[in-house]
């Protein structure tokens, strides 16, 4: 894959987040638990799909992700 092109991780993040939103509005609307009380899980979900994005473009590229920003 050429570094221009979107990877898959990219590419599912959207999707994924509005499942992962229309599942939160529906244990809101039909569940014990409010809106309120469960978005937080759209940031550890954001997090963690930005992280395996990162882990997974570095293993490609036969590098080690780095600590810092750019320099």
């Amino acid at each position: 894959m050429n570094s221009g092109s979107p990877s898959v991780w990219s590419m599912i993040r959207g999707p994924v987040i509005l499942i992962a939103l229309g599942v939160l509005f529906a244990i809101d609307q039909f569940g014990s638990y409010s809106f309120s009380r469960t978005w937080p899980v759209l940031l550890i979900l954001f997090g963690a799909l930005k992280l395996l994005e990162r882990v997974v473009g570095s293993q490609r590229a036969g590098e080690v992700p780095s600590q810092g920003g750019p320099q």
